[in-house]
């Protein structure tokens, strides 16, 4: 049998376009048979060619429809309101609010307790109950807390100081110190300070405040340990006004030393550090007291009393103005030339006692020379040689 492909064309007539009709018919057989096969839930739906590229559910776009329906399905009936409890009466007593637990914070935007917004303050202490408007004039002030160490508790504003006769002592400007300072300056002031200046002829009507509460280091120094400044432990006086409007100022070289030397003592057996003149060169202009507690009540009391600076007259006298009239030389009289011409004789006098005790010593030093001369013979030359004159030995220097 032969069947070669140039004789193919003799076994089937219908050539080329006869193979594709033939596959042509069988796609279409094959798609009529799919579309039979497709389920009904697929053919209710639309195709979704953009969810299909990006990987959506055909049904995603029904889900919120069938939620609605399931709830109706599941509760058909409204649910009937929950009825509310009665009002409170107004005979009723108040709640109080309870108190959250330590470490417990209180939910946001829930309001806080009246006790835990405003706490109560603190009773007076015992030097605020003591130091009363007859002593002083010493408001309580809020008590200071930091930066660091600083601050303290207890504190109040030294205005001034009330003396026993009513009369005050102004503090200017006004100390912010603690009440235990505050009380130790008010009772210096009335007990010392101004019984001494009285005995002076002074009246003390205000005190010069340079420092007070200040944080810092001490000295100003920075890094330094922290100044009794900076706890309001320490007050800086630099000198105190009296009525006349004069200053008296402790560090002053003029002012009398006994009135110095009177404030020295009281003020170190009052404060536990005093510091003025003498210490360093921060307190050369002031002095500082403080109340700082030291192991066994040590106590450092540094205040040199200096005497005043002496009085150097000027080494060249004044320049004789060029308009002042010439000096008028006086005219020595007899009595004057008789006394000028005294010294003068004397001088001839005793020059002449001297030279005769000269010549006295030149005989005497030339009756050995004879006795020797007449044993040998002076030669011819040394008899010609004028005598030498006798000289004195120099006396050797003692001093050590």
């Amino acid at each position: 049998m032969n069947s070669s492909a140039p004789k193919a064309s003799r076994k089937w007539p219908c050539g080329s376009f006869g193979r594709t009709r033939a596959a042509m018919v069988t796609v279409v057989a094959l798609l009529a048979l799919a579309a039979q096969t497709e389920p009904a839930a697929a053919r209710r739906h639309p195709q979704n060619f953009w969810g299909d590229l990006f990987g959506q559910s055909r049904l995603g776009t029904n889900r919120p429809k069938l939620r609605r329906a399931a709830a109706r399905a599941i509760s058909p009936v409204p649910l009937s309101p929950v009825p509310l409890p009665k009002p409170r009466p107004a005979q009723a007593p108040a709640i109080a609010p309870e108190k959250p637990a330590a470490g417990k914070q209180l939910p946001a935007g829930t309001d806080k307790p009246a006790e835990q917004a405003a706490p109560a303050p603190p009773p007076p202490s015992a030097c605020r109950l003591a130091l009363t408007d007859a002593i002083a004039i010493a408001p309580s002030i809020p008590d200071i807390k930091g930066p660091g160490d600083c601050g303290g508790g207890d504190l109040v504003r030294l205005e001034a100081v009330v003396l026993p006769d009513k009369r005050r002592v102004s503090v200017k400007p006004a100390a912010i110190l603690r009440c235990t300072m505050a009380t130790a300056i008010a009772d210096w002031i009335r007990t010392d300070v101004v019984p001494q200046a009285e005995s002076f002829g002074s009246v003390i009507s205000d005190l010069d405040n340079f420092d007070s509460f200040d944080c810092r280091g001490r000295n100003g120094v920075v890094g330094a340990l922290l100044s009794e400044h900076g706890r309001a432990n320490a007050l800086d006086v630099h000198a105190f006004g009296s009525a006349n409007g004069r200053s008296i100022t402790l560090t002053d070289r003029t002012l009398p030393r006994e009135l110095r030397e009177s404030v020295l003592h009281s003020a170190c057996a009052r404060f536990s550090t005093v510091l003025g003149p003498g210490a360093d060169w921060y307190h050369e202009d002031h002095i500082h007291l403080d109340l700082m507690e030291r192991h066994n009540n040590y106590k450092i009391c540094q205040w040199n009393v200096w005497d005043p600076l002496p009085q150097i007259a000027p080494l060249l006298p004044a320049e004789r103005p060029d308009e002042a009239p010439p000096r008028k030389v006086a005219a020595k009289s007899d009595a004057d030339k008789s006394d000028a011409a005294k010294p003068d004789a004397a001088k001839s006098e005793s020059a002449k006692s001297e030279s005769a005790k000269s010549e006295s010593a030149k005989s005497e030093s030339a009756k050995p020379d004879a006795g020797k001369s007449g044993a040998s013979g002076p030669s011819a030359a040394e008899s010609k040689l004028p005598a030498k004159p006798a000289t004195k030995k120099r006396r050797h220097n003692r001093r050590f």
